[in-house]
């Protein structure tokens, strides 16, 4: 039996065609076979047998990606960590996942072993140097690939944890390949192509989607470390596609020399991880003459639906169900609902945690979401916000999305973020905070919407904000912004807001 996974994203592409850019050293795609069969051999070395977990929480490089794929080689599963996760943090998964090897920075070394248990602990830093690194180049170039079926584990990546402590998703070899393989032929990927990769990959959008969708396709990344604005301008030359987040776009937009004519190379912008607002998506198609294709997934289903191809890349709605991909919404036809769904990219369940995956899925084996959403009537899935989200004010609900979306219609606003917070007469009052231009106060931002929004959707206060509190994805951390802002109505504060968040 072969390896499930590793054999889909390394043999297609086993040759010298170019794998991993990186502005130091280049590697092909035979190459990394080579490479990752000196880590696989590294990794049984220090005991790691199949099915062991290996945390790693590194700095973004060539290496990092190496052991990624040498981790599943040698038939264990892989636990990308946040590189912003503080030791107090790791202390949870470590004790949660009770991994047989901890891959640190060396300068966190002291700290994590000092929690590691059993663990090993090795390190590896951002330029691909460390005891793990030195132990592999001892290493022959051969490896007897450990066999792995679809239903075998290949990682587990933790949930951000925003409404309580953070769950294990469980994501097989089946999972992932048929995830890949899906996104390849669906956004047409050949081995002609080459991805600016800039993004974060101890994150499904990184790690998975671009990573394993380009190296099924034999294609060759740009492995950037983190996302620049000046540096992803300078290689769309060499490139054909960028996979991001929204604010990828806003700064590109923001940037003086990302024109029409240095995209004009590219073939393919994707967005995902977060909300891409209209106006993002009709100013970077009026900039460059190409539409952002706009997709929907969750650590826990991998991409669930895609902006088409060929055909409308319609702003605010993140597509069609992939195929494959069935997607249901709990509510009547055209009606706000909880969004389901079921394929095979669904994980297998949240590790060692048979409460929250039995909570997780219908008796029928549809996985809930927790995101509501909309299906239009020629089939455009849109997002309305999360059910957290969901605000209660006198009894009737308000979508956060919709009142968000008025407020971004402001000239002067550049986003906003709405949340529900605790109100003695009300249950919950909506409360906007906003981004603007500094000519906008809370007086005028509310009678804006007066004409817009009925009068129990208009928030009862607007704070005035310098900017938005964002995860390492840019996704907005509403419940950041409800713990800061928590007593607002308690503490009887009335008239313009001039705080800052």
């Amino acid at each position: 039996m072969a390896n499930h996974l590793f054999d889909r994203l390394i043999e297609p592409g086993v040759s010298d065609a170019p794998a991993l850019l990186t502005g130091r050293r280049d590697y092909s795609y035979a190459e990394l076979k080579a490479e990752t069969a000196r880590w696989a051999s590294a990794l049984v070395s220090l005991g790691v047998q199949p099915g062991d977990r290996v945390a790693v929480q590194v700095e973004k490089s060539a290496a990092n990606l190496i052991l990624y794929l040498a981790t599943i080689r040698a038939g264990a599963v892989f636990l990308p960590l946040n590189t912003g996760y503080t030791l107090n943090e790791l202390a949870f998964f470590i004790a949660d996942a009770e991994p047989a090897l901890i891959v640190c920075d060396p300068s966190a070394r002291d700290g994590v072993a000092s929690m590691a248990g059993t663990a090993r602990v090795e390190t590896l830093d951002g330029e691909g140097e460390g005891t793990l690194a030195a132990l592999a180049s001892r290493q022959a170039a051969r490896f007897e690939t450990v066999a792995r079926g679809g239903g075998d584990l290949a990682a587990i990546c933790y949930t951000s944890g925003t409404t309580g402590k953070s769950k294990g998703a469980m994501l097989t070899h089946g999972n992932l390949a048929s995830n890949a393989r899906t996104l390849k032929d669906l956004w047409r990927f050949t081995a002609d192509d080459v991805l600016i990769h800039a993004l974060p990959i101890f994150h499904v959008h990184g790690l998975f989607v671009a990573t394993n969708v380009l190296m099924m396709a034999g294609a060759a990344m740009i492995l950037q470390p983190r996302f620049d604005a000046g540096a992803v301008v300078e290689a769309m030359p060499r490139a054909t596609s960028l996979m991001g987040v929204p604010t990828f776009y806003t700064r590109l937009l923001a940037h003086p020399d990302f024109t029409r004519e240095a995209a004009k190379r590219m073939r393919l912008f994707v967005s995902g991880s977060a909300p891409l607002l209209a106006e993002t998506h009709r100013a970077f198609f009026e900039r460059t003459g190409q539409a952002i294709l706009e997709r929907y997934g969750m650590t826990e289903t991998g991409m669930m639906t895609s902006n088409p191809y060929d055909g409308e890349r319609r702003a605010g709605t993140v597509g069609f169900p992939l195929p494959g991909v069935e997607v249901r919404i709990a509510a009547a036809a055209g009606e706000i609902g909880g969004i389901e769904v079921r394929g095979p990219g669904v994980f297998s369940g949240y590790w060692r945690n048979r409460e929250k995956t039995a909570a997780a899925f219908r008796a029928d084996g549809w996985f809930v979401t927790g995101d509501l959403g909309v299906i239009e009537e020629d089939g455009y899935v849109s997002i309305v916000g999360r059910e957290t989200d969901l605000i209660i004010t006198g009894g009737l609900n308000v979508y956060p999305k919709e009142v968000e979306a008025r407020i971004d219609a402001i000239p002067g606003v550049v986003e906003s973020a709405v949340i529900g917070l605790s109100h003695a007469d009300l249950g919950e009052a909506v409360t906007a905070i906003v981004v603007a231009d500094g000519t906008l106060t809370e007086t005028a931002i509310i009678e804006a919407l007066g004409a817009t929004l009925a009068r129990f959707k208009q928030p009862r206060r607007v704070i005035l904000a310098h900017e938005l509190p964002r995860n390492a994805m840019g996704k907005v951390q509403k419940a950041a912004l409800r713990a800061r802002h928590a007593g607002l109505y308690a503490a009887g504060l009335n008239g313009a807001s001039k705080a800052s968040t």
